[in-house]
């Protein structure tokens, strides 16, 4: 009895706190997001268990391929928010596109440099192909962290980028040798380091910040639809929460195995594992991040560094959840 009394009371308490018209009419929103990778996994468990339409959210999530088609996405109105990194907005920035970032699941990478078997070092990088999703992307920026680490310098060492596709087919053609190397994500990169591929850097072990991805809108949506982006705000953290629960691992670890088309349950493990090493407690976008973001992105578009990143990002939606206590039950409601 005392169980189910207290239940109850958290249960009422996160009803409360709720964004305003939560109990309305559902409202519609088409969510774009340009890749198939881990760090997808709590959008996918916010529409898979129910909780967009929990906060009133009738959401249609929409593989969207490529960064600048993804912000034009935005702007012709197909989608109303990008599930995207602040590269996504800092690209739309140079191009005079007002999106702001609202919210970031992590502010450090969790990816890894895979490289062919036949590489063990960092030094038989040089002279090698490395498989991006796009130049100037996350894809590439992750990768350009990961030489960082390791001291090299893709002009100075000949290192070529090329575009190859989204993370998972970036994997296959690693597998398949078409390419030399790449930075994938936990779960991509457990399955080909099983079958004996090289991790030369685990890029969650390093200081390096990043905008992890997180919602982005344009400014006329922000202005014209203040409580849909409430409820958007409130599922996707409930996502976050989520997935961080031990007790819905079993839940996660079949959402990944199906959207990376995983068979191997140690593999999706492993993946989530390292996945939630990175993920932030509460998603409030990273300004550090973001920062990180504009140093490499300025070395292909010098507009970039005149951009003021701090302008980029409204963590207001965060903050209200925040200030109310919503987050702060939700974690104490799934112990």
């Amino acid at each position: 009895m005392i169980k189910a009394v207290y239940h109850l009371f958290i249960s009422l308490n996160l009803l409360c706190a709720l964004p305003v018209g939560a109990a309305t009419a559902p409202v519609r929103v088409n969510i774009g997001a340009a890749s198939v990778s881990s760090s997808a996994l709590s959008l996918w468990a916010a529409q898979e268990q129910g909780i967009f339409a929990k906060h009133g959210v009738e959401a249609q999530l929409i593989l969207i391929r490529g960064r600048s088609t993804l912000v034009a996405s935005l702007l012709t109105g197909e989608i109303q928010a990008a599930f995207t990194s602040g590269v996504s907005v800092l690209g739309a920035a140079a191009q005079g596109v007002d999106v702001k970032m609202l919210t970031s699941i992590s502010s450090r990478v969790s990816w890894k440099l895979i490289a062919i078997p036949q590489i063990k070092k960092a030094e038989e990088l040089r002279g090698k192909r490395f498989g991006v999703q796009s130049i100037v992307g996350s894809t590439w920026m992750y990768a350009m962290l990961a030489l960082e680490q390791l001291g090299l310098e893709p002009k100075r060492d000949n290192i070529s980028f090329l575009p190859i596709g989204d993370p998972v087919t970036i994997g296959h053609a690693l597998e398949a040798g078409r390419i030399d190397a790449a930075v994938l994500d936990p779960t991509l990169s457990q399955r080909l380091t099983s079958k004996g591929f090289s991790q030369l850097v685990d890029l969650a072990k390093t200081n390096a910040t990043f905008p992890g991805l997180g919602v982005g809108v344009t400014r006329t949506y922000l202005e014209q639809h203040a409580v849909a982006i409430e409820k958007l705000v409130a599922a996707l953290t409930e996502g976050l929460v989520f997935v961080q629960q031990p007790a819905n691992k079993p839940i996660a670890l079949k959402i990944l195995m199906k959207h990376l088309r995983i068979s191997d349950p140690s593999v999706a493990e492993n993946g989530y594992q390292d996945h939630l090493l990175t993920l932030n407690r509460k998603p409030y976008p990273s300004l550090d991040g973001l920062r990180n973001a504009q140093r490499l992105m300025t070395q292909q578009n010098p507009k970039i560094a005149a951009l003021k990143v701090d302008e980029l990002i409204d963590a207001r939606f965060v903050r209200k959840l925040d200030e109310s206590g919503f987050i702060d039950r939700l974690y104490a409601s799934q112990r």
